[in-house]
């Protein structure tokens, strides 16, 4: 077949040119698009590797973590004083609120359980803040944010959400464990003692230094009151009260005497001469005074038989001070210091039963 000239159609250069020139811009137009979306699909990918291995490094940096420790029990129950289950129950309760960091800023550098394992172990060891920020890859401005923001945490979840809330157990209720020793005294509710911690010596004038100043210690304290069930619990605990405050004077603010009941008895010691304070039909029964020089017979057995049930104060005592926080209260902790020792007592509740121990000495 012959192709001739008048058969061809003749496009102009310049239209093909242009028409090429359009495809190409068009095909440009839709790369850069679909180059967009991918890059910031990567960009995406991309942060949120950076995230992940910010955190691993944050870990890293941590010399102890509790997901290692946890596979050293005795190890945990070094640390914090309390048994590995224990702790995880603990920290549920804490982890179910959220948590308004005293210094105005979240602490994410820090798991929440591992910030949880920095203040048992700041409350039961005592550990400085350079020492914990260390352990724990933080700042001591962190570690000082953490521990005040967690002791306020656990307060409000071990005194106002259990001790507090569930007040003092009747004497019918103890009775339903009433230990041999405290047969003499079916009727107890609560036996009473108070305590002192060594604090800083205030700074802001000479009427505070001679408020916490002790005569008995011999020092500037702090003084609570701490009451136990028949069984060893630890059922009511005050704030702390400037070193100066007698007994009797701590006894009528702390608000104890007003859960007690027609019928009830209170152990104390000798100190605790309150019998104008008691509401009608509660009695004191406290050790007989040294009247002639020499006990009676039965001022004796009295006084072994009282001293036998009140050492349940006295271990729960011993067992809050083991807290080593509570051997000096320095002055940045002087406001949370009520709080401090109220926690303190709570923990002591989640230990190993301290009855156990007493009818083994006994």
């Amino acid at each position: 077949m012959q192709l001739n000239l008048s058969d061809v159609i003749f496009v102009p250069v310049h239209y093909v040119l242009c028409r090429q020139s359009r495809s190409d811009t068009a095909e440009e137009t839709a790369q850069p698009e679909l180059g967009s979306a991918t890059v910031q699909v990567e960009n995406d990918m991309l942060r949120q590797k950076v995230l992940q291995l910010e955190q691993q490094l944050a870990t890293a940096r941590q010399v102890l973590t509790f997901e290692v420790l946890q596979r050293d029990p005795p190890l945990v129950l070094h640390y914090t004083g309390l048994q590995l289950d224990v702790f995880n129950v603990l920290f549920s309760l804490c982890d179910r609120f959220e948590l308004a960091y005293g210094q105005g800023w979240n602490v994410q550098s820090v798991p929440k359980v591992d910030q949880l394992l920095m203040t048992l172990m700041k409350l039961k060891l005592n550990l400085t803040h350079t020492d914990l920020g260390y352990r724990f890859g933080a700042s001591r401005t962190t570690v000082a944010n953490i521990v005040t923001t967690f002791i306020h945490c656990l307060h409000k979840v071990l005194y106002d959400g259990m001790l507090v809330a569930n007040g003092i157990p009747s004497v019918n209720k103890n009775k339903t464990c009433l230990p041999t020793c405290f047969s003499t005294f079916a009727n107890s509710r609560i036996t009473l003692d108070c305590t002192e911690v060594q604090c800083a010596i205030p700074s802001q004038s000479m009427a505070h230094q001679r408020q916490t100043f002790s005569s008995y210690k011999q020092r500037n304290t702090f003084k609570g009151l701490v009451g136990v069930a028949p069984n060893g619990v630890i059922t009511f605990v005050s704030k702390l009260y400037p070193g100066s405050t007698s007994d009797k004077a701590i006894v009528a603010a702390s608000g104890v005497l007003d859960q007690m009941e027609s019928g009830d008895m209170i152990l104390a010691d000798k100190g605790f001469v309150m019998q104008d304070l008691l509401p009608p039909g509660v009695s004191l029964n406290v050790p007989p005074f040294l009247k002639h020089g020499k006990f009676t017979r039965e001022e004796a057995r009295l006084t072994t038989t009282i001293a036998r049930a009140r050492i349940h104060v006295e271990r729960a005592i011993a067992r809050i001070k083991n807290h080593s926080i509570l051997a000096f209260i320095p002055a940045h902790y002087r406001n949370m210091a009520s709080k401090i020792f109220q926690v303190c007592a709570c923990l002591v509740n989640m230990q190993a039963p301290l009855l156990k121990e007493v009818s083994t000495d006994e």
